[in-house]
């Protein structure tokens, strides 16, 4: 009986005994691993995987590939060129068992690697993520806003009294026309104010 088995982006067609190299899992010499996603196994095709399927390897050892050489060359403007060598990394298989059914209770370790990530694996982080959403502490509520202080009058409607005047009245604790009115020029110290000011707000208030 054979098995398509998909792992590292690649598919492989496979049976019980075969030797193979993917790409490299996490795991040990020695170590068995199953993989999970297997598109086929004998007659029965999977959409897109076959439920319940696996297929159990032993690993046999962690390996590199021939290297490949990549030639980058620049002919106009720079007119440069550049040689680099890669090996990429694999790991050694041997095929020891196909199961038709059943695999997601075998027990045995999942085969997951840069290039591997099974659907049990998947499966099994799904739970613990959720739990981890539900467990993370609620944020603490936000006081509630302190009330904004009564709004004054409008004291730019004052000749000579622009943004940056009003600003300095408000902080000085002047926001009304009648707060105004009972300011002395030459005595207040919380900021500047023009004599002419005062006269204007008198009337603004109705004093």
């Amino acid at each position: 009986m054979f098995a398509v088995l998909k792992t590292g982006g690649k598919q492989y067609k496979v049976t019980s005994g075969d030797v193979l190299r993917v790409e490299k899992l996490a795991a040990d010499a020695g170590e068995t691993v199953q993989f999970n996603e297997i598109l086929m196994v004998g007659d029965t095709i999977g959409a897109p995987l076959v439920e319940g399927a696996g297929v159990q390897a032993e690993v046999i050892d962690q390996i590199k590939g021939d290297k490949v050489i990549h030639f980058v060359k620049r002919r106009r403007k720079h007119s440069s060129q550049r040689t680099k060598g890669h090996r990429q990394q694999l790991t050694l298989l041997r095929v020891t068992e196909i199961l038709e059914k059943g695999a997601e209770k075998s027990g045995v370790k999942a085969a997951i690697g840069a290039g591997s990530v099974s659907g049990a694996a998947v499966a099994a982080a799904a739970p613990q993520k959720a739990e981890t959403k539900a467990e993370k502490p609620a944020k603490a509520e936000k006081p509630a806003a302190e009330a904004a202080p009564a709004q004054g009058d409008d004291l730019s409607a004052i000749t000579g009294v622009g943004p940056a005047a009003v600003k300095k009245l408000n902080e000085a604790g002047i926001t009304t026309y009648a707060q105004l009115a009972e300011v002395d020029p030459e005595t207040f110290e919380g900021t500047k104010v023009k004599p002419e000011w005062v006269e204007q707000a008198k009337e603004l208030a109705g004093k």
